[in-house]
C-alpha cells in the first residue's frame, strides 16, 4: 500500500529525508528526472523517433524538467527534443538553478520563454510534439493558473493533436491536496509523482487528469511514511494482495476454507442470495449454506448446486419470519453475509437485528441488512468485540449517519473515517475509488473498477467475496482481506467489461480466476 499524503506532509518528509537523513535535495531532484527519463525510454520507445518538447517553470518542478531534458540531450542525442524555460535564468534558485547550469554544461541551451508573444511565435514549431514533459508548475500550487502559464496549460490541452503528456509530479494547475478542481489544468496521459500519490491523484474528478500514476521512489526512506500516524490515507497495490493467493497445500479440504452463512433471499427474490452465495464460493470458501425463505431454497440450489440451503418459516410474503430464527444457525459456519434480499418490513428488520446482536461470528452487512441497522439507535447494535464489515452505497451511508446523500459524497473519507473508528467497524464505502474505513482510523482506497459496475447486483458479489475472503484467511488482517476482495471485485469487473453498458454482475465472476492470478504474476 501506498500512503497519500498532502502536499505539507510531502514538503516535511522531503525535509526530513535532506536534513535528517542526510539525501541532499539535488540529488532527490536528479532522481525525480531520471525516473521520468525512465518512464518516457520504457513508453515511447525508441526516443530518437519522437518530437520531445519540455516544458519548464521556474521552481523545483522545473528543475525536474531540466533534469529530464539533460538526461534525454545525453542519453538520446538523436532524440528531436527541444526545452522551454518559462523564467529567467536568473530567477531560478537553488537545485532549480544548479540543474540549469548543468544542462547548459552538456551544450543544451533552453528556449527562454517570458511572455506571451515569445509563447505564442514558438507554438508553430512545437505543434508538431509527439511527447510533451509538463514540469511548469507542482504540489505547491494554490488557486487558479492566470498569466502566461494559464495560457500554455490551455494551449497544451488544445492545439498540440499529436501529443502525448508526461507530468512531472503532478499535472500543472491540478490542486494536490483536494479532489476538486481549482481552475484549468494539463490533461496528462501520464503522470510520473515521487515518493507517494497525492489526494489529488487518487480521488476523482481531479485524478482523472493524471492519466497512468506511477509512483517513483527517488531515495527518501520507507520508514518515514509508515511511521507516521498522521499519514493515515493509502492507495492499494496489486502486490499488496499476492501472499494470499500462494498455491495451497496440497493436503487441503473444503474444511480448512471456511464455511459461509449466508442469510438472505426471499419467494419472489431469491437473486441477491444466490448471487452472495455464489461468490463466496467463487472467492475460495470451503462451504456456503444460504438461510433463506422456504418457496427460494429449491430456486437457489437449482441454480447453484454447490450451495447448501437452509430453508426458513415464511411471512406472508414470502420472506423470512424473525421468529424462525435459531442460534443453531451459526454452529460450525465461520462468517456471516446478512441482507441481500432479506426484504425490509419490520419482521425482516427484527430478524436482521437479532442476528448482528447475537452472532458472535465475523459479520458482512449489506442492502436490507443495513436499512435495519438504521432504524435503530447505535447501542442496540454496536459490538466492538466481533469483526463487523458493512458495505454501503452513498444512500445507505447517509441513512447509517442521519447526513444527506450530498454531504457522504462531498466528504467521503471524513464521513466514513469517523464512522468507522466511533463504531469499531469496518466500513466498505462504495462508489468511483471504494473506500475501506478501519476501527484504526485508517482510510484504505481501492483504485480498481468501472462504471460497467453500476448495475444491480454488483453489491451482492462484492458481499460474497469479502464473506468467502474472510472465511479462507482468518489468521490474516482483517483490512487486508477486505480489501483484497474490494481489489479483486473492481479488477474483475474491468477484465470482463469489454463494453460498460453490457456487463452484468455475474460476469465478474467469470473473470475472478484471471484477475487473482495477475496477483500472482
Amino acid at each position: 500500500m501506498q500512503r497519500i499524503l498532502t502536499a505539507a506532509q510531502m514538503r516535511e518528509v522531503d525535509r526530513v529525508t535532506s536534513e535528517e537523513r542526510g539525501v541532499p535535495g539535488i540529488v532527490l531532484m536528479e532522481n525525480a528526472g531520471a525516473r521520468v527519463y525512465e518512464l518516457l525510454a520504457r513508453r515511447f520507445s525508441p526516443l530518437r523517433q519522437q518530437r520531445i518538447v519540455v516544458l519548464c517553470g521556474k521552481g523545483n518542478n522545473g528543475g525536474d524538467g531540466l533534469v529530464v531534458a539533460r538526461h534525454i540531450a545525453v542519453r538520446e542525442p538523436k532524440a528531436k527534443l527541444q526545452a522551454l524555460l518559462f523564467a529567467d535564468p536568473s530567477e531560478l534558485q537553488g537545485d532549480a538553478a544548479a540543474n540549469y547550469r548543468m544542462l547548459r554544461g552538456v551544450d543544451f541551451v533552453p528556449v527562454i520563454v517570458t511572455s506571451f508573444e515569445a509563447w505564442r511565435e514558438s507554438l508553430p514549431e512545437l505543434r508538431s510534439a509527439t511527447v510533451i514533459v509538463d514540469a511548469l508548475l507542482g504540489t505547491g500550487l494554490s488557486g487558479p493558473v492566470h498569466g502566461l502559464l494559464g495560457e500554455v496549460i490551455r494551449d497544451v490541452n488544445a492545439r498540440f493533436p499529436l501529443a502525448k503528456v508526461v507530468a512531472v509530479d503532478i499535472p500543472s494547475g491540478l490542486p494536490s491536496d483536494s479532489e476538486h478542481p481549482s481552475g484549468e489544468s494539463i490533461r496528462a496521459d501520464h503522470t510520473v509523482t515521487f515518493t507517494a500519490p497525492k489526494i489529488g491523484h487518487v480521488f476523482p474528478p481531479n485524478c482523472e487528469r493524471t492519466g497512468e500514476l506511477t509512483v517513483a521512489p527517488i531515495g527518501t526512506a520507507v520508514s518515514l511514511l509508515e511511521s507516521n500516524p498522521e499519514f493515515h490515507l493509502s492507495l492499494l497495490e496489486a502486490g499488496d494482495f499476492a501472499e494470499l493467493f500462494a498455491p495451497r497445500n496440497r493436503s487441503s479440504h473444503k474444511g480448512d476454507f471456511g464455511h459461509v452463512l449466508v442469510v438472505g433471499g426471499s419467494r419472489a427474490k431469491p437473486g441477491a442470495a444466490i448471487m452472495t452465495g455464489t461468490a463466496a464460493l467463487r472467492g475460495g470458501a470451503g462451504l456456503v449454506t444460504v438461510a433463506t425463505a422456504a418457496g427460494a431454497a429449491t430456486t437457489i440450489v437449482s441454480h447453484t448446486p454447490e450451495l447448501m440451503t437452509l430453508p426458513v418459516a415464511e411471512t406472508g410474503d414470502g420472506t423470512m419470519a424473525a421468529g424462525a430464527f435459531d442460534l443453531l444457525w451459526f454452529e460450525r459456519k465461520t462468517v456471516v453475509a446478512l441482507g441481500p434480499g432479506i426484504g425490509t418490513q419490520p419482521e425482516n428488520q427484527e430478524l436482521a437485528l437479532r442476528i448482528v446482536s447475537e452472532a458472535r461470528l465475523p459479520l458482512v452487512v449489506d442492502a436490507d441488512g443495513l436499512t435495519a441497522l438504521a432504524a435503530v439507535e447505535e447501542q442496540n447494535w454496536n459490538r466492538p468485540e466481533k469483526l463487523v464489515v458493512l458495505t454501503p452505497h452513498p444512500g445507505e451511508m447517509a441513512r447509517l449517519t442521519g447526513l444527506p446523500v450530498h454531504d457522504v459524497t462531498a466528504r467521503r473519507v471524513e464521513v466514513s473515517r469517523e464512522f468507522a473508528a466511533r463504531r469499531g467497524v469496518f466500513v466498505v464505502l462504495k462508489g468511483h475509488r471504494t473506500l475501506i474505513a478501519t476501527p484504526d482510523g485508517h482510510v484504505l482506497v481501492n483504485p480498481t473498477g468501472t462504471p460497467a459496475m453500476a448495475k444491480g447486483g454488483s453489491g451482492d458479489i462484492l458481499t460474497g467475496l469479502i464473506a468467502g475472503f474472510l472465511a479462507q484467511f482468518p489468521e490474516s488482517a482483517p483490512a487486508l482481506v477486505i480489501a483484497a476482495a474490494v481489489y479483486l471485485h473492481g479488477l474483475a469487473a474491468e477484465i470482463a467489461a469489454e463494453t460498460e453498458q453490457t456487463l452484468l454482475a455475474t460476469d465478474i465472476l467469470t473473470t475472478l480466476p484471471r484477475a487473482i492470478a495477475s496477483l500472482r504474476d
